[in-house]
């Protein structure tokens, strides 16, 4: 081998630079592990809410020596950037996918017209949108131009607007003015990207991540060990609506004739109730009772309005209160066209706006009327703002300060002067609820400066002044697809990750030296550099590693053997023909190179596809993969070599790549595998339609949420529970179709349920689980919150949801064809690739239909045993990833018998199949090494590697299994059945 010193210096540097990327997340988990020391040696565990109380010693203990040098070359906050990243799965956190509302973008393009084409445009765009791949855009234009009839994209009243006059005039044929809207779109997403960026900065967690998901208008956001998932929710979905309005007066006698107009109208159109009577006295009662001494003296009688309205506090800019159960009762009265006409002329563009509550214990709230104008727009919006920042009142309570910039400050002015005059009070609405309405004592404002003051804490300040400063987003932007996970749960998948990586490297590294010796020694080095390696690039990448990732590490352990594998046995080879040690090396690693290149590529092309077509974890999964198949072939190739060549180069040195068990196995075999394909075509064809008769006419495959859409949340009780006994209790909750089964241990369950799976919004989130933890109660320890119970595991009991997805219908549509593509192109691309390799359609045919083989058996097994097996068997995106690894593992299998197959016939020509037997004998010891090397490892993940990962690896060993089988009895006789006699008779 050539340039051995430079591949030594190689070595070295990579080692090097690999050991010290790793070891700022060493000196991270050290200061971390100090200040978890700290903070209990401060808070004691018989202290109430002592978790809460130690976090909070231990990062105010952080931020105090953040800057303080550890080891002399770095200290806590460059080192916690520059660690290794760690995915959800493994730190907890919460990863969303929003969609950004092209159709709210269109609207504000078009000045929110009236026009009834526009519209109907919009609905038809909507309805087609469910079951379409197309880009919302595309689909108005679309259905634009189906109803258009004489109406242009370029009328006045559409995109010819004032807001747009610089760049689409009236004479623009359509053609001309949708590239224009496209860019439009197009810019309106980069910056509602530029706004969550800004926010998820100010927001505080480390090593965000958040990408665009290409003209989709999707934006993922990933915030690895985010502990207050509804705070990271409402920053990511708020629209950041900030209005300024000016209130009407409560002494305003044209909403007393409203209101005894609107209680009348009400009695005929809506079903009223008797009053009932309350027991408990509260702040609400006490209410209720002034309410019954009213002049109108309307006790007695049944009135939908007025049995729901109490007077507002005298002195307050409010118009009525009422308590936060009626409030949706209330607003949709208001709403009513039939009511909203019985509004004085005066008055009769009135806006309600309800007070934001100041805490969740809040049980009554103010109703502003505040004055608007035909088109509903505010006075001031938030988009004069030029700065915002939290801060103290002069009460030293938090409240938000804010500057605005020159047009807003005279808009100001002017408002407040009004205010003044007319004794009023001026709302401050965000998101369409009145966070204050103070009034104006002294005159108009000027300067621009102003404050937004209520019953905040420090973080709400925050969030809202960092939002105010990013911006508002130009579109709503609905959470589409989440997942959260609890920090327990987090901590229990490194342990058991972590834990299936040392017995499968240690499994590993025995079998090795027990079959290979000395040589298999040498093989463990070159293993175990890899496996530095592997960290090291995933480091100065700043990729993230996650639990699948970690199965991905663990699967390139038994993958990487293979090379090892392939060039002691071609050494072997070599050494039985009588070479000497240094000659039978040098060819044997020459021989073994295209079988390696060869099989590496085939898995290498799967796992790619697999990184362009999966998302989240599968992403991490495929980048860890192809990352272990390049520092495989490195180490194998020449790190192997060189320790190989150092140990035979001494005097007086043997090696003999076997020992005394090992050194006949597999000799002398002589299996005529083609005249046993007959009865491999029958064995593998009844298995096939076995599987095919149960997806299509038996129980089928279980689709997770994945491709199906829904809510699934991962709940530990304390107590073993039944499934059954759970699924009935929620099923009268949230209708029939949710479904639960046990999932690991006894005491945890995985609840599956399709309840509003096509309705968007947090609000739908806490419903579901408002649901949950009143329908589990009695399954819960006592006394236990709902926030303890939504954040499960923020203690040692890790009772409560330690996990939850929820993906919508129609990115589960979006998921399902990526994962049919991701199928489809890795066959496509290997068929090529093989055809190019050895140059005949016949080989391709072969690797096609066994890769086909396994995948239907696969899916087949799935189908018939989903139900029955003890662990999580749905068909999801790991599901996916598996079959693409299968379709790999089997490519790997096939492409180094088909290699030794075109070495054979070079050699010694077709000979009717007979050198094709030769060729399959020969690499047989190949073949099962590895796959049993493989499959340990394999075992060792589905033992050890946690709940989350047993139906991922159940897929892969079975495929190992089949495929391993598929590569000599299916692939090569099926090769070999396509040629034509002429060829295998060697007479063409």
């Amino acid at each position: 081998m050539q340039n051995k010193g430079l591949i030594k210096l190689f070595a070295l540097l990579f080692g090097l630079v690999s050991i010290y990327q790793l070891s700022y997340t060493f000196v991270k988990s050290k200061v971390e592990k100090e200040a978890n020391t700290f903070a209990a040696s401060r808070v004691s565990e018989s202290e109430e809410g002592y978790v809460a109380k130690r976090e909070t010693v231990a990062a105010n203990y952080l931020d105090s020596i953040g800057n303080n040098t550890v080891f002399g070359y770095t200290n806590y906050n460059e080192a916690k950037k520059k660690e290794l990243n760690k995915g959800l799965d493994l730190k907890g956190g919460i990863n969303v996918t929003l969609q950004i509302s092209v159709k709210d973008i269109l609207k504000g393009l078009a000045n929110n017209t009236k026009s009834p084409v526009f519209n109907k445009a919009l609905a038809d765009a909507d309805a087609a949108s469910k079951n379409s791949d197309d880009t919302y855009i595309e689909l108005f234009f679309e259905a634009f131009d189906a109803i258009k009839g004489d109406t242009k994209l370029a009328s006045p009243d559409i995109f010819a607007n004032k807001g747009l006059s610089d760049e689409i005039n009236f004479q623009m044929s359509d053609d001309e003015v949708k590239p224009i809207i496209r860019r439009k779109i197009d810019e309106s997403i980069v910056s509602a990207f530029e706004v969550l960026r800004e926010r998820i900065d100010g927001f505080g967690v480390t090593q965000p991540n958040i990408q665009r998901e290409g003209n989709s208008g999707r934006i993922l956001v990933e915030l690895p060990g985010a502990r207050d998932i509804a705070r990271a929710q409402d920053l990511l979905s708020s629209t950041a609506q900030l209005e300024f309005w000016e209130t009407y007066k409560q002494s305003n006698t044209s909403f007393s004739t409203f209101l005894i107009q609107a209680n009348e109208k009400l009695k005929e159109i809506v079903e009223v109730k008797e009053p009932e009577q309350v027991k408990e006295e509260s702040e609400l009662d006490s209410l209720l009772s002034d309410v019954s001494a009213d002049s109108l003296d309307l006790a007695t009688q049944v009135n939908p309005l007025y049995e729901l309205l109490i007077p507002a506090n005298p002195g307050s800019n409010a118009m009525f209160r009422a308590a936060v159960k009626d409030t949706a009762t209330i607003g949709s009265y208001l709403r009513m066209p039939e009511i909203r006409r019985l509004l004085p002329a005066d008055i009769q563009f009135t806006k309600f706006v309800w007070e934001r509550p100041a805490t969740e214990d809040t049980e009554v709230i103010d109703l502003y009327a505040l004055k608007s104008n035909r088109e509903g727009t505010p006075r001031i919006s938030g988009d004069v703002v030029s700065d915002a920042r939290a801060d103290f009142d002069q009460f030293s309570k938090p409240a938000v300060s804010m500057t605005m910039n020159t047009k807003g400050a005279k808009e100001w002015e002017k408002l407040t002067g009004d205010a003044y005059t007319n004794q009023t009070g001026i709302a401050i609405v965000l998101d369409n609820k009145v966070y204050t309405a103070p009034g104006v004592s002294s005159g108009p404002i000027s300067g621009g400066r102003s404050e937004i003051t209520g019953d905040f804490t420090v973080n709400e300040t925050k969030d809202i002044s960092n939002v105010l400063r990013a911006g508002k987003l130009p579109a709503s932007a609905e959470i589409i697809q989440s997942e959260i996970v609890g920090p327990s749960l987090g901590q229990e998948a490194i342990d058991s990750g972590f834990m299936s990586f040392l017995i499968a490297m240690a499994i590993v590294l025995l079998w090795m030296i027990a079959y290979y010796g000395k040589a298999g020694a040498f093989a463990d080095v070159a293993l175990l550099l890899n496996i530095l390696l592997i960290f090291g690039v995933l480091t100065s990448l700043n990729a993230v590693l996650t639990l699948p990732g970690i199965a991905g590490i663990v699967l390139t352990i038994g993958m990487s053997v293979d090379a090892n594998v392939l060039i002691f046995e071609r050494i072997k080879e070599e050494l039985a023909k009588g070479k000497g040690k240094s000659q039978a090396v040098a060819d044997g690693f020459g021989n073994a190179l295209s079988s390696i290149l060869d099989a590496n590529i085939t898995t290498g092309l799967t796992a790619i596809i697999l990184f362009v077509f999966g998302s989240g974890p599968i992403k991490g999964f495929a980048t860890t993969l192809l990352i272990g198949i390049i520092t495989s072939l490195f180490t194998a190739i020449f790190i192997t070599r060189l320790l190989v060549d150092w140990y035979i180069g001494g005097k007086g040195r043997s090696l003999d790549f076997s020992t005394s068990i090992t050194k006949n196995l597999f000799k002398g075999i002589n299996i005529d595998f083609l005249v046993k394909r007959k009865i491999a075509y029958v064995i593998s064809g009844i298995l096939v339609a076995i599987g095919l008769s149960s997806l299509f006419f038996g129980p089928g495959l279980q689709q997770g949420v994945d491709f199906v859409g829904g809510r699934s949340y991962t709940v530990r009780f304390e107590q073993p529970v039944s499934p059954s006994e759970i699924a009935s209790e929620l099923n009268t909750v949230f209708g029939s179709g949710t479904n639960v089964k046990t999932y690991g241990e006894s005491n945890q369950v995985k609840i599956t349920t399709p309840y509003k799976v096509d309705v968007e919004g947090i609000e739908v989130d806490t419903e579901i689980q408002d649901k949950l933890f009143t329908s589990l109660q009695k399954y819960l320890p006592d006394g236990i919150s709902k926030d303890a119970f939504v954040l499960g595991g923020v203690d040692d009991e890790a009772v409560g949801i330690l996990q939850s997805v929820k993906v919508g219908p129609t990115i589960a549509d979006d998921i399902k064809n990526n994962a049919f593509l991701a199928i489809l192109g890795s066959l496509a691309v290997v068929f090529l690739y093989i055809l190019l390799r050895f140059r005949r359609w016949q080989f391709s045919l072969g690797a096609v239909v066994a890769v086909f083989h396994d995948v239907l058996i696969v899916l087949g097994v799935f189908s018939i045993f989903g139900k029955l097996m003890p662990f999580n068997m749905e068909i999801d995106q790991a599901f996916i990833a598996a079959i693409l690894t299968v379709i790999g593992y089997s490519l790997n299998d096939t492409v180094v018998v088909f290699d030794r197959i075109r070495e054979t016939l070079a050699e010694r020509g077709w000979n009717g199949g007979a050198n094709i037997n030769y060729a399959i004998n020969s690499t047989l010891s190949r073949t099962l090494n590895t796959s049993l090397t493989t499959l340990v490892v394999l075992l060792a993940i589905f033992i050890f590697g946690g709940e989350s990962l047993r139906g991922f690896m159940f897929a892969m060993i079975v495929g190992v299994v089949i495929g391993t089988y598929s590569s000599v009895f299916i692939a090569t006789p099926v090769m070999f059945d396509a040629l034509s006699k002429k060829i295998t008779s060697g007479k063409e």
